[in-house]
């Protein structure tokens, strides 16, 4: 595995999930994460941990992972409470600008699941604290799942893939137009090759035609 965790940013919002239910061996969406806690995949992981974050009342953010150095698929994933770290200090453009609102406290609250020779993702680590105030979410003010989440090896495959794709039409495109240059060319060439041949084939007739009138003479 990568030494250091890659940390991702913030992913569009998934509008509807209708597989909550899915794949967590042990424990239910409702209840607490703990040490050991299995779960079928990454992704039901992150449906257990959104679930629990809006019981408890903070929001769920998508933060670091790591590879395998053999395939390269995401084995270690680590979720955090939205108020994780410092935001950064930047200039402002503008005095007249308002100061955006501190979102980030510095809360340690967060889960780490790793997949194990099982195929099974476990809980390696819990933080259950935080060192801000919870906020109840109504249930039906429920967020979708995976809010604020990074993109994962899926989305990066995409986004390389779409982009390849439009490498490879723009490639497509000029052997096209290449291809039709010396298509017209040949076709040209060909055209001349014709015209000379029924030159020559006229010359023929005529230094045949000459001769045997000169014969009959």
């Amino acid at each position: 595995m990568d030494e250091n965790p890659s940390t991702g940013q913030n992913e569009e919002m998934m509008e509807n999930v209708n597989d909550q239910e899915m794949a967590v061996t042990k424990g239910s969406l409702d209840g607490e994460p703990y040490l050991g806690m299995e779960f079928e995949s990454e992704e039901a992981a992150k449906v257990f941990y959104d679930a629990y974050a809006t019981h408890m009342g903070f929001i769920m953010r998508v933060d670091a992972f790591r590879r395998s150095m053999r395939d390269g698929k995401v084995v270690w994933r680590r979720l955090v409470c939205n108020k994780e770290g410092f935001r950064k200090l930047r200039p402002r453009r503008s005095e007249n600008r308002k100061p955006r609102a501190v979102t980030r406290e510095g809360c340690k609250a967060m889960i780490v699941v790793k997949k194990e020779k099982t195929g099974k993702w476990v809980v390696t680590r819990f933080v259950k604290e935080h060192n801000h105030p919870l906020v109840a979410i109504p249930a039906n003010g429920r967020r979708s799942v995976l809010l604020s989440q990074t993109p994962d090896e899926k989305d990066v495959k995409i986004r390389e893939l779409t982009a390849e794709l439009q490498r490879e039409r723009k490639r497509s495109a000029a052997y096209q137009e290449q291809l039709e240059m010396v298509l017209r060319d040949m076709e040209n060439h060909s055209h001349h090759l014709s015209r000379n041949i029924d030159d020559i084939v006229q010359s023929v007739k005529q230094i045949e035609a000459k001769r045997i009138a000169a014969s009959h003479c």
